[in-house]
């Protein structure tokens, strides 16, 4: 299994994704939503993978639109390296490309993706089906 490493910039929140797929096999998203475009956010996700978080610094869950997922934000270098949602009881996650040690290589595959409009059943079966299983570890 393949494992990408990334992080905010100052390192106060650091993640490991695990895949067994190949960075073209992945492929990343680049969301239109106002947030993901003021924060020239892409995403990438694998549900077969695994992601986990380790917060070592404070860190703050913004929530917007349908209010259903947490944008993990650092509020010492305003970085959000990834994405959480409690979906059927599991934790799922979506992990920023461009906060991945090996960003380059996903961001070649970068695809615009608009999700306005989605009905909020569609939104988090969606989740369910394509996110990937997540964990928080915090050690503050």
């Amino acid at each position: 299994m393949a494992q990408y490493s990334g992080s905010c910039h100052c390192g106060a929140l650091t993640l490991e994704f695990r895949s067994e797929k190949s960075p073209a096999e992945l492929g990343a998203r680049t969301c239109q939503c106002s947030f993901c475009q003021k924060h020239g956010g892409s995403w990438t996700s694998d549900p077969q993978g695994r992601v986990e978080v380790t917060l070592s610094g404070p860190v703050s869950r913004y929530r917007f639109g349908t209010k259903t997922a947490d944008f993990l934000f650092c509020t010492t270098c305003g970085v959000v390296p990834a994405v959480v949602a409690e979906t059927e009881g599991k934790l799922l996650g979506v992990v920023r490309v461009n906060c991945l040690e090996q960003s380059a290589v996903f961001l070649d595959q970068a695809a615009p993706i608009d999700f306005d409009g989605e009905i909020l059943d569609s939104r988090l079966d969606r989740r369910a089906k394509g996110w990937t299983p997540a964990m928080i570890k915090d050690t503050i």
